[in-house]
C-alpha cells in the first residue's frame, strides 16, 4: 500500500507518463518495415528520397518510395509539410525528370496498401496517418500535420475501417 501511495500521487499531479503524442497531434508517420536496418534519416534525406535524387542507403540497397494518390488529403499533407508545396506543384519537377530517366514514386491506393507494401519489400519507405501504424512497420520519423490538411487527416482516423493487418 504504501509504494502505490507515491505512485498515485504522481499520477494525481501529473507527473506520470504522458500521454500518446497521437492523442495530441497525430502527424504523418515516415514508415519502414519493422526489420530494416536501423537507419538515420533526417528531414532534408527523406525530401531528397521523394525526390528521387538519393536512390540507395549507406549500404548501397535500392530506396523505394512509395506514395498515396494525388488527391488524397494525407498525401497533400506530407507534400506541405515536407516539400512545402502541393504535390501537384511539383508536376513540372517530374516531367523534367522523366526526361533524365528519373520516375517519381510508386503510388498506392490507400493507406493499407502502403503498410502492407513497406512491411513486405526490401527498402521500401512510406507514409501513412500515425493512427494508421501496425506493428508490421516501423516509425522512422513523424512530420507535424499542416494546418490547412488538420481536419482531412482527423477524419481518415476517425473513419472505421479494417486492420492494417
Amino acid at each position: 500500500m504504501r509504494a502505490t501511495l507515491p505512485v498515485c500521487l504522481a499520477l494525481t499531479l501529473g507527473l506520470g507518463p504522458s500521454p500518446p503524442a497521437l492523442a495530441a497531434d497525430p502527424g504523418i508517420a515516415v514508415i519502414v518495415a519493422r526489420d530494416a536496418p536501423q537507419a538515420r534519416m533526417d528531414r532534408v534525406t527523406l525530401r531528397d528520397i521523394y525526390l528521387k535524387k538519393v536512390f540507395v542507403d549507406e549500404e548501397g540497397n535500392p530506396l523505394v518510395p512509395v506514395n498515396l494518390p494525388a488527391g488524397d488529403p494525407l498525401r497533400r499533407a506530407f507534400s506541405l509539410s515536407l516539400l512545402g508545396k502541393p504535390s501537384d506543384a511539383l508536376e513540372g519537377y517530374w516531367n523534367a525528370r522523366y526526361f533524365h530517366g528519373v520516375r517519381p514514386p510508386y503510388v498506392l491506393g490507400s493507406p493499407n496498401a502502403v503498410v502492407r507494401f513497406v512491411a513486405s519489400t526490401e527498402g521500401a519507405i512510406g507514409y501513412v496517418a500515425a493512427c494508421q501504424l501496425d506493428d508490421s512497420v516501423r516509425e522512422l520519423m513523424r512530420l507535424p500535420l499542416p494546418t490547412s490538411e488538420r481536419k482531412a487527416v482527423d477524419r481518415l482516423c476517425d473513419e472505421p475501417g479494417p486492420p492494417n493487418k
